[in-house]
């Protein structure tokens, strides 16, 4: 994990899929846009855009500046903790960045304009309260009962690349007919064929997906499917509540925009979730060196402390 300073001078960026770029990207030696290198996608903007800002897509400079200094003091680990609370890692740990994404935007989510993820269909929100009861009656009873998070077996950060509180680098590799994204968060590693075989069948779902890439001009055009379907949130720890299932598509375009940025773009679509699509953009930043392994242990310890906890609580209840 490192961290990085990123630039919070807002300009106005515009996407178009395939000419983003205003000057010509550097290519591989076959041709392909290169997309090599680290990078990071470390940001303090919200993935939704807060209710009280209504319709606003956009800060101003000062407004970005005030937004990262108070998005800054609000997050700091190191802070006073409220009486009670033991907290958690310190703030050497996270990796959140220091700034708003650089076109000052107020949310990650661009689409729909309102900066927020669209409703849920009625039978997904009558899905999540059903879920959301027996996480109440039951948070504990069994391993499947916690976060996938908890469990160190899906973060947010493939696909759809959602910025996690800490380790959101990325390291990418090229060769003619393959595109590699080593994910630093559980060091999960996206293989992703460029116009190869068709997806794998349906009836075969993997964690993070079957991706199958292509060039469309000057952007990359991953789109994925066939996920593994499980009700406690692949969206990973800013989208804790999110909910998919067996029908999510993620369709992930990616354009270097300049020397230090590749525009990233994924469009979640999910007919049985999501009323509408919605689409998130972030900057992946250039950043130097590797990234190094991710060890997730708690499933290992934070998980078992957690089930052993509950079984206290409920032996301590029987014998009142």
């Amino acid at each position: 994990m490192r961290h990085r300073l990123l630039v919070t001078t807002v300009a106005a960026l515009s996407w178009c899929a395939g000419t983003a770029a205003q000057t010509p990207a550097p290519r591989t030696p076959w041709g392909h846009p290169d997309l090599q290198g680290t990078w990071s996608n470390a940001t303090l903007t919200p993935l939704q855009r807060p209710v009280d800002l209504g319709d606003k897509e956009f800060y101003t400079p000062a407004e970005l500046e005030a937004f990262a200094a108070a998005r800054r003091a609000a997050t700091n680990a190191d802070r006073p903790l409220p009486p009670g609370e033991v907290g958690s890692y310190n703030d050497v740990f996270f990796e959140r960045g220091s700034g708003g994404v650089k076109s000052g935007r107020t949310s990650l989510v661009v689409e729909p304009r309102t900066g927020r993820i669209p409703p849920l269909t009625p039978a997904a929100q009558q899905a999540v309260e059903r879920r959301t009861a027996y996480m109440a009656a039951h948070p504990a009873d069994r391993p499947s009962d916690r976060w996938l998070t908890e469990r160190c077996i899906m973060f947010g950060a493939t696909a759809p690349m959602l910025p996690e509180p800490y380790n959101n680098n990325y390291r990418i590799f090229q060769t003619p007919d393959h595109v590699v994204i080593l994910v630093e968060m559980n060091h999960e590693p996206r293989v992703i064929p460029l116009d190869g075989p068709p997806h794998t069948s349906p009836a075969i779902t993997q964690w993070i997906g079957d991706s199958r890439g292509r060039f469309e001009g000057d952007t990359l055009v991953v789109e994925t499917r066939n996920f593994k379907f499980n009700e406690q949130s692949r969206f990973g720890v800013g989208y804790l509540n999110g909910v998919s299932d067996e029908n999510l598509r993620v369709v992930e375009r990616f354009a270097r925009t300049d020397a230090d940025t590749i525009m990233y773009r994924a469009t979640i679509e999910d007919p049985t979730i999501f009323t509408s699509p919605w689409t998130v953009e972030i900057p992946l930043i250039l950043s130097e060196g590797e990234i190094f392994e991710v060890a997730c242990h708690e499933g290992n310890w934070g998980l078992a402390n957690i089930l052993s906890g509950h079984r206290a609580e409920e032996r301590a209840a029987a014998n009142r």
